[in-house]
């Protein structure tokens, strides 16, 4: 899944390849990926882009006083194509959920694999008419979040921290793989409690959020949107690392199981040694 390092990354690529240029058509050809009807994409036919932003883990492609909001979901992706293809796509047939086209014959594709469609893409006046951006929580790499902003965050009800920091009302962009990787810089096990954490943790793990997403971004700045995917997996140090050795003590990566997804961390860098129980309710062994 596509989160804040590699949407920024493809904010960064659209911007230098989509800003001043006009757009032709936007195709969509999986029925299940445009979400809103009012105002139609042919409405941007025509107009030229002004801007490409991100909210947490979306795309705002602004051209013509609109927002054409995308978000990627588990299995998305956007392919550039410096000419695209004359012939229309046909519906149904592979992965292309949309297709958009600039007057110059270059554009991108929206692509989702598997059969189970999330991909979303909305077209708006104010990227705010998208529940899904209406609610997102402040932005890791903002300015004004700062360790007291970020302590205010966890100071509400009692979770364990893997699921807050991918809580996207609370903080946006952050999902399964860099949750992962955040906590294993901090040195945190991923059950642990927000209640329980210290006002020495809380600084740590402020700390490695910051880090971790800004070193992240900084490894993708200027990679092409086709490798952004490789580039992603090169820097996990846990994430999707299970049965590897881990490389700040060298004990084996371990892996918790899930109905829909894992998650990998390090025992001796972050749980005490103590392996966590796989299963869906999952606690330290005793």
């Amino acid at each position: 899944m596509p989160e804040l390092p590699e949407v920024e990354a493809l904010r960064d690529f659209l911007g230098d390849h989509l800003v001043g240029k006009e757009i032709a058509r936007v195709l969509p050809v999986a029925i299940s990926v445009l979400k809103t009807y009012d105002p139609p994409v042919t409405a941007l036919q025509g107009t030229t882009v002004t801007a490409v932003d991100r909210h947490g883990k979306f795309l705002d492609i602004a051209a013509g006083g609109l927002h054409l909001l995308v978000h990627l979901a588990r299995a998305g992706w956007l392919r550039w194509q410096d000419a695209v293809p004359a012939a229309p796509p046909r519906p149904g047939k592979g992965p292309l959920a949309l297709r958009v086209v600039l007057t110059g014959g270059e554009g991108f594709d929206l692509t989702e694999a598997g059969t189970t469609k999330r991909l979303s893409v909305h077209l708006a006046h104010d990227p705010s008419e998208v529940p899904g951006v209406a609610r997102l929580g402040p932005d890791p790499l903002a300015d004004s979040f700062d360790r007291d902003a970020f302590a205010l965050l966890l100071g509400g009800r009692r979770r364990q921290i893997k699921g807050a920091l991918r809580d996207q009302s609370l903080i946006a962009g952050i999902g399964n793989a860099y949750s992962d990787e955040i906590l294993h810089v901090a040195k945190m096990s991923p059950f642990k409690l927000t209640t329980s954490l210290s006002d020495d943790d809380i600084t740590h793990l402020h700390t490695a959020t910051r880090t971790t997403l800004k070193d992240a971004v900084e490894r993708s700045r200027g990679v092409a949107a086709g490798r952004l995917k490789a580039e992603k997996k090169s820097g996990m140090r846990v994430h999707g690392r299970a049965g590897q050795a881990c490389p700040v003590c060298g004990d084996t990566v371990l892996e918790v199981s899930f109905s829909d997804s894992s998650l990998q961390y390090c025992p001796t860098c972050q749980t005490g040694g103590q392996p966590l129980a796989d299963r869906r309710m999952s606690r330290l062994l005793k």
